[in-house]
């Protein structure tokens, strides 16, 4: 038997890659399973139900939207007083942090992996995600892996990182750039309550 690049594999190594293949096989029914709970479901505390006994962890009056879709969600860690938008998309397949009294709008993607492009076998790497307290990331923005933002800092709408964000600035465009700092050096709000049926 050989691999997807032609390498003769021994006995072993075929009982490794049946392995992996039934646990993927197994990953794609919870996360097909996840992603009909997370878009039909309209109650956050059934569906925070459902995402932390799939592994996700997620702190007290922490709220995810509906159509949120999950990569690995025993990798992704979410603090307090956290919203995340819906149709997001949050990768666990290296560590997501996500701190305390983050806003994550609607339709942001947060990667986690990405593939090698000048390896042979397009391999993928991983890098893991830091979000510290009190961020803001606006629509639609992409963070990709390996990515650290600092505390307080303003991710514009669209933008993609690709790199860290220091404390407290505000970035924007693509790749994302600094474009601003914050005033607001010590936040200490707290979210509002997300709507009840989203």
């Amino acid at each position: 038997m050989k691999d997807r690049m032609g390498t003769e594999l021994n006995a072993m190594e075929v009982l490794a890659k049946i392995l992996i293949r039934v646990f993927h096989i197994l990953l794609d029914i919870e996360l097909m399973v996840l992603a009909v709970i997370c878009a039909l479901i309209p109650l956050h505390s059934i569906r925070n139900f459902f995402l932390r006994l799939a592994g996700v962890k997620i702190g007290k009056h922490s709220f995810i939207h509906m159509g949120v879709r999950f990569f690995y969600p025993h990798g992704v860690r979410i603090g307090q007083g956290t919203i995340v938008g819906d149709h997001c998309f949050l990768d666990g397949r290296a560590p997501l942090r996500i701190g305390n009294h983050v806003d994550i709008a609607s339709q942001v993607l947060i990667y986690n992996s990405e593939h090698d492009i000048n390896s042979e076998g397009f391999d993928p790497t991983y890098g893991e995600v830091e979000i510290e307290d009190y961020v803001f990331i606006g629509p639609r923005a992409t963070i990709l892996p390996g990515v650290k933002i600092g505390k307080g800092s303003v991710i514009a709408a669209g933008a993609v990182v690709t790199s860290e964000v220091k404390p407290f600035e505000i970035v924007g465009g693509v790749p994302a750039k600094v474009i601003g700092e914050r005033k607001n050096k010590d936040p200490h709000y707290k979210l509002g309550r997300a709507r009840l049926f989203q």
